[in-house]
């Protein structure tokens, strides 16, 4: 077992699918495939089930995640450190970023420490947040950029931005104040629901004593407001990501309760080498 099948090993997790990985590693399915049962063969326990979709790590292979992210974590410090005289050669970031998070990310702090570290490279992942939590926790990411409500448990945050909640419709059909709602305003109207938010949005509903009416429901905030923009109801979404994607009416919504915050997230355990403290600080 060397660095280099480690590294393989964590593309492999991070992608679920051998042909990808390979691609990733600038070689081909069979010799990547060889190299992975060689691994289980030398530790002696099944890392991967394989299935028509792809492969999923067994717990046996959760569990080597972490030693295999912690020893090329170290191999990867040591060689920074061993070469601190030559600045700007850190090696790279691995940094997971949401689809609402373009607004946020790249920015001057990131600027400025690729001036520090001319030749520091970033890998970027995206998706959502509970994704990207999953690929923090196994390891996989130094830091996320995630969006609240979330389980911050074993997590440190920086908060980056704060969105209150708004409304996207057309209002050619669909008549609401113009200049600022709260959820009483809500209460009649087809509700155009990014899954991500229910509970927050049914707590806090059920506490004024109003049931709303889903029209819709789906998984990503950008489809919420394709719909609306189309005329099929109100979608509660925020504010951030409306500014990027909304064509119709945007009304912001008066009720602190809704507001989510934009964090970059990492775990307390992880051993951090000085670039990746670094750009917190900046940030």
């Amino acid at each position: 077992m060397n660095i280099k099948q480690l590294r393989a090993f964590l593309v492999v997790a991070q992608e679920r699918q051998i042909t990808a990985a390979a691609k990733r590693l600038y070689t081909t399915q069979p010799p990547l495939s060889y190299q992975m049962k060689q691994l289980e063969k030398e530790v002696g326990a099944q890392l991967f089930i394989r299935n028509a979709h792809g492969i999923n790590l067994t717990e046996a292979g959760r569990t080597f995640l972490r030693y295999a992210q912690q020893i090329v974590n170290l191999d990867r410090q040591a060689r920074d450190e061993l070469r601190q005289e030559e600045r700007g050669v850190i090696g790279q970031i691995n940094l997971g970023l949401i689809s609402s998070a373009g607004g946020l990310i790249p920015n001057a702090a990131l600027r400025s420490l690729t001036k520090s570290y001319p030749k520091l490279n970033f890998n970027i992942t995206e998706a959502n947040t509970f994704q990207l939590l999953d690929q923090l926790n196994d390891n996989l990411l130094d830091l996320a950029v995630v969006r609240t409500p979330l389980n911050m448990q074993g997590l440190e945050k920086k908060i980056l931005n704060t969105d209150r909640m708004v409304a996207v419709y057309d209002s050619t059909s669909i008549k609401l104040p113009a200049q600022s709602l709260c959820p009483d305003d809500l209460a009649n109207q087809p509700l155009i629901l990014y899954r991500r938010f229910e509970a927050l949005f049914n707590r806090e509903f059920a506490q004024l004593g109003i049931v709303p009416f889903y029209a819709v429901r789906c998984d990503d905030a950008r489809t919420a407001i394709l719909w609306a923009d189309r005329g099929m109801g109100v979608a509660l979404v925020p504010e951030s990501i409306a500014e990027e994607y909304a064509h119709s009416t945007v009304t912001p919504i008066d009720y602190p309760a809704w507001n989510t915050h934009v964090q970059l997230v990492w775990r307390k355990d992880r051993v951090m080498w000085p670039v990746i403290s670094h750009l917190i600080k900046l940030m």
